[in-house]
């Protein structure tokens, strides 16, 4: 647990210098049809093998090869059926892999919460 926690704390300052993919109506889709979870907001969605993913992983003993569809970084969830508050100023995504408590979740897929 605080080898965990040690290498959190060494990581998380990667992830602030991490670039979160840009969100293109063309690369997204619509918040209604995330039927694997609650969409998730996140500082950032990667691809697996971007240095920041791959680094937060190794620490957390997370096995993201052959991972398809991005890697959210620290995320949390968002619930689009209230309007009021539940907006996303980073990247909303809609996942269908595993949540290890937010700092890193697989297989995700950009979202438009306005459609």
């Amino acid at each position: 647990m605080l080898a965990q926690v040690t290498a959190i704390f060494f990581v998380l300052p990667f992830l602030a210098a991490a670039t979160a993919v840009p969100r293109t109506d063309g690369d997204t889709m619509p918040a209604s049809q995330c039927n694997t979870g609650p969409i998730q907001c996140c500082d950032s969605a990667q691809a697996a093998t971007s240095p920041a993913v791959t680094t937060l992983a190794a620490a957390l003993g997370v096995v993201v090869q052959g991972v398809t569809g991005l890697v959210g970084l620290t995320c949390s969830p968002i619930d689009i059926i209230g309007v009021g508050g539940n907006s996303c100023t980073a990247q909303p995504v809609c996942c269908t892999g595993n949540n290890f408590q937010g700092l890193i979740v697989l297989g995700c897929t950009p979202v438009n919460l306005n459609l």
